[in-house]
């Protein structure tokens, strides 16, 4: 068999051609699993934002009532109504400027995370990598808003509306007979999703980056093969000419 021609290339291009079409299929897959994740950690940024149960009164707490980023609702000590307040409109009525910290970037995470939702439209205008890599950035910048939402909002836990319902005893980073709600709970858990999900972003446009460049070798190999077969028969023939005087 002679090297280089089209009988020996016809294997290896077939298993190439097999590998790169099982790459494509497994790398569609990833990326749907992908985009369904991203939209509900989206939806769940924005109930992190909206809900109100970051702490909460416990059985010794003086009055009954829950926190959220700015709104929060507390009882008056005499019944079992709950007065509610707060609203991110009205920012400086928020009544610790932790809660107002932590609000600005709980909201920045979830405005970040409802825009990478938006760019899965520029995967009809921009390269798949490009997009990919433009989510991921907006994804990890989500994750160290909410990192930083998380830190600074029980700084503001000695302001005298938590101490009303939670108990002298309440300071920074300390509840005294409160507790933590599960809202909280949840935009810990988000910030992992947004590593997660922002890793995975950054692997999937390195590996569209990866399979335009196997394609482009692919395409050199090819014609570089394509070339050597040429220029064998132009010698075969060449030489049969010269064989014969």
């Amino acid at each position: 068999m002679i090297p280089g021609s089209a009988a020996s290339m016809l294997p290896s291009a077939e298993a190439a051609k097999l590998y790169q079409t099982n790459y494509v299929r497994n790398s569609r897959v990833i990326g749907l699993l992908w985009a369904i994740f991203t939209i509900l950690f989206g939806m769940v940024n924005v109930t992190i934002f909206s809900q109100p149960y970051w702490i909460g009164d416990g059985v010794d707490t003086p009055q009954a009532g829950y926190f959220g980023l700015f709104h929060y609702c507390v009882g008056d000590g005499h019944s079992r109504d709950l007065v509610c307040q707060g609203s991110f409109t009205e920012f400086s009525a928020i009544p610790s400027g932790a809660f107002k910290a932590a609000s600005f970037f709980i909201g920045m995470s979830m405005m970040l995370v409802v825009t990478c939702i938006g760019c899965f439209s520029l995967f009809f205008l921009l390269s798949t990598s490009t997009v990919y890599k433009i989510c991921g950035w907006m994804q990890a910048a989500s994750g160290v808003c909410l990192v930083l939402g998380c830190m600074i909002y029980p700084d503001g836990w000695d302001s005298d509306e938590v101490r009303k319902m939670c108990g002298e005893q309440t300071d920074k980073y300390s509840l005294g007979a409160c507790s933590v709600r599960w809202a909280y709970i949840l935009a810990i858990m988000g910030i992992l999703d947004a590593l997660i999900l922002s890793f995975l972003a950054f692997v999937l446009g390195n590996r569209q980056d990866g399979l335009m460049t196997e394609e482009l070798l692919a395409e050199s190999k090819g014609e570089d093969g394509l070339t050597d077969l040429i220029t064998w028969h132009f010698v075969r023939l060449l030489w049969q000419s010269l064989s014969q005087f």
